[in-house]
């Protein structure tokens, strides 16, 4: 993690991560001022906060109280050597905690993160630096060796080659990249969590047998992610972006919209036409680009290429963005790899789909074909060794498919991982499955997992599939686990061999989707340097129904973004015109609104912790709809989860509108125990809020210029790299046919 420190008056110092702030000073004693701890100070109370945190992980997945448990840690000096402490935790626990669990806890202080590190011995290096956003390689923990080379299936070239290509593109852009976190629970199972140190909010994960393959998996996440403008879905750009020559590629079309709000000619074809028009009540507005929010340009479109026929077609981004999420988007050496990854992720999501919303019931992998992969089962064996029963299943669908399933059973809380991967080599999808499996998880990580169930609805409804995509973490179907297979165990093998194995495998995988009469389009995104690709199978490889186009459509933000964002400049009538569109949007009062504007306001703020209830509650308020506010305030108290600051606020917004509302009470016989209760601070929010003093209290103003908004101006920081590296690269091709 990059903290950032700036200097303050006096001997004060401001350390700037994520999205927090931290402020320091030094003692009296010391010639400060007294207004913050003190360095030392916050890394002593680090490692007592980090003990606190794995006990309270151990107490709420045992489901033990916390409420009495007391934690305490003193540093003891040696006089001799004022270096070397011993830090003391003590820990007081009720007396109807069992035995077992007393050395639970304690243990579970034994792994504290600060604890480890600092027993571990950390390394400093200090040096000065030209300046602090430059060398993307910094950061990174791993330097392979040039003279070494090692290969490892699927890739075009050797995992040093790969990592020092890819960090050298990612330096090339002015993009830093830090490794947040390493994972490696079990024998030749590795993962870690990369992201940008200017803007965290964009960020992968990789995951590998190695080290070396999981950070190679993780830039390559990275770079397709870049390239296919994956980090800013559903964002606003900003007035830069929507007016300037392009949006997206210097390649884009804009349509301009049919009589009627008809979609524009030129855009799809017929074979898309069928599937995401099937009723004729897609219109152009519902396809205009959520990111640059301009209407007036009309429908954005981007070209791919028709893989049957060479045709160029062109998709709308709001399509796209709506309906494919990341699926079908890859990197790698060549465009080979990285059409042999996008195919193979296309076939993993779209098979899982099938397997568990048919409930099918998989083979297992004999013990003898798992022998031929002793990495694989070491790190199943030392599953099973924590406790967690492991079943391996063959999931080509009688060997239909190169995809493989690994799952894992939490007998602690009967809760189930299904883990998927795809490859046309059955070793590689299975170690993709293995790794899938831990990829960023702590061993109490699943301890989260879901129940299995034998109510189908559960497992058929449409967003389970979403969990399932976004994180694994959607709801299993009993039948899955019996014994009774619903296909026999193939040893299936699509790979190819030699020097051109991967453009074999390409083949081979483009030509199962033909042979399912699927027509398949490709646009190439080479501009920032880099192989990279997405791919489109319309009718196979979409992850949110078809119908969120017209029903759940993400540039329903356009009906809101300027007004809220202006929401202080707004006279009653325009607060009023909001207020009616929020009611008739029919949208869940509990969207935040940060999901419905596309605007990434700091989450520690009242801004990122507003939902669509608390804003139309704001806005009564301001407009002196007491009874309409009253409703909303007693909705929001009973199931809204804020700061406790802002629940004391409504708590008393709540009391003062139950007075204002009453007849026969009187504001100015209870307001002095009001202040006793809320205090005279809160208070004066509160009252302002009632007589119109105080608008929208807590909720600084902005604007459609995103002044102030500094974790969303460091997210536009990112894309402007790759937009500028877009630019100077012109309209280069952007499809191509395989």
């Amino acid at each position: 993690m990059e903290i950032k420190v700036n200097f303050l008056d006096k001997l004060r110092q401001e350390a700037k991560f994520d999205d927090f702030t931290v402020i320091a000073d030094q003692s009296i004693r010391y010639k400060g001022d007294g207004s913050a701890p003190g360095p030392f100070d916050y890394f002593l109370a680090s490692s007592a906060l980090c003990a606190a945190y794995f006990v309270k992980l151990y107490c709420d997945t045992r489901n033990i109280p916390t409420e009495h448990i007391r934690l305490s840690q003193n540093n003891i000096v040696d006089p001799e050597n004022r270096y070397k402490q011993t830090f003391k935790i003590q820990v007081e626990l009720p007396p109807d905690i069992s035995a077992k669990d007393r050395l639970g806890i304690l243990r579970s202080i034994d792994r504290c993160t600060v604890k480890k590190v600092v027993q571990t011995g950390p390394e400093f290096v200090i040096e000065e630096v030209e300046n602090l956003d430059a060398d993307a390689q910094a950061l990174l923990t791993i330097n392979p060796d040039a003279g070494t080379q090692t290969f490892i299936a699927g890739k075009d070239l050797p995992l040093e080659q790969t990592i020092a290509n890819m960090s050298a593109l990612l330096a090339g852009l002015g993009i830093k990249i830090e490794i947040a976190s390493w994972r490696n629970l079990v024998p030749n199972v590795w993962s870690l969590h990369i992201r940008d140190a200017h803007s965290p909010m964009c960020f992968t994960n990789g995951k590998g047998a190695t080290k070396e393959s999981a950070l190679a998996s993780a830039l390559g996440e990275y770079i397709e992610r870049l390239s296919c403008n994956h980090f800013y879905n559903d964002q606003y750009w900003g007035e830069e972006f929507a007016n300037a020559p392009f949006v997206h590629y210097p390649n884009e079309r804009w349509f301009k919209p049919g009589k009627k709000d008809a979609l524009p000619k030129g855009l799809l074809d017929d074979y898309c036409l069928a599937i995401y028009n099937p009723d004729g009540e897609l219109r152009a507005s519902h396809l205009f680009d959520t990111n640059s929010g301009n209407t007036e340009r009309g429908v954005c479109a981007l070209p791919y290429v028709r893989q049957s026929d060479g045709e160029t077609v062109y998709f709308p981004t709001n399509l796209i963005d709506n309906l494919f999420l990341s699926n079908g988007m890859s990197a790698g050496n060549t465009l080979a790899e990285a059409q042999v990854q996008c195919l193979s992720e296309i076939f993993e999501r779209a098979v899982k789909r099938e397997i568990l919303e048919g409930e099918i019931a998989l083979p297992d992998v004999p013990a003898e074909v798992l022998a031929k992969y002793p990495g694989i089962v070491a790190g199943i064996a030392e599953l099973e060794n924590q406790g967690f029963p492991v079943l391996v299943k063959d999931a080509s669908l009688g060997g239909e498919f190169p995809v493989m399933c690994v799952t894992l059973m939490n007998p602690r809380t009967g809760g189930v991982f299904a883990s998927f991967g795809a490859h046309p080599s059955l070793e590689v999808a299975l170690e993709r499955s293995l790794t899938e499996l831990l990829q960023g998880r702590s061993f109490e990580g699943l301890n989260d997992l879901p129940r299995p169930t034998f109510e189908s609805n559960a497992v058929t409804e449409p967003n389970n599939f979403v969990e399932h995509f976004i994180d694994s973490s959607g709801v299993v179907s009993w039948r899955f686990f019996s014994a009774k297979a619903d296909y026999e165990f193939v040893e299936w093998d699509f790979s190819g061999h030699g020097e051109n194995s991967n453009a074999d495998e390409a083949a081979t995988l483009f030509g199962i989707l033909e042979a399912m009469g699927k027509e398949v389009y490709m646009a190439v995104y080479d501009q920032l340097g880099a192989n990279a690709c997405r791919i489109l199978v319309p009718g196979y490889s979409e992850i949110y129904p078809v119908d969120d186009l017209i029903w759940d459509n993400t540039n329903k933000a356009l009906a809101f973004r300027e007004d809220i964002l202006n929401l202080h400049r707004l006279d009653d009538a325009g607060l009023e015109a909001l207020l009616e569109r929020l009611e008739e949007s029919e949208l869940d009062d509990y969207t935040d609104i940060i999901t419905l504007i596309g605007v990434e306001f700091d989450e520690n703020t009242d801004w990122g912790q507003l939902t669509i209830l608390e804003l139309k509650l704001l806005i009564n308020l301001a407009l002196q709809d007491f009874e309409a506010a009253k409703e909303q305030v007693e909705a929001y108290l009973q199931y809204n989860e804020n700061t406790a600051e802002r629940g004391l606020f409504y708590q008393a917004v709540n009391v003062v509108l139950e007075v204002l509302l009453d007849d026969e009470l009187e504001l100015d016989d209870y307001v002095v125990n009001f202040r006793r209760m809320f205090g005279n601070e809160r208070m004066d929010a509160v009252l302002g809020s009632v007589d119109g003093s105080v608008r929208f209290h807590g909720l600084t103003p902005t604007s459609m210029k995103l002044e102030g908004l500094d974790r969303h101006q460091r997210l536009i920081d990112s894309y402007r790299k790759a937009h500028a590296a877009r630019a100077k690269a012109g309209g280069s091709e952007c499809g191509g046919k395989s």
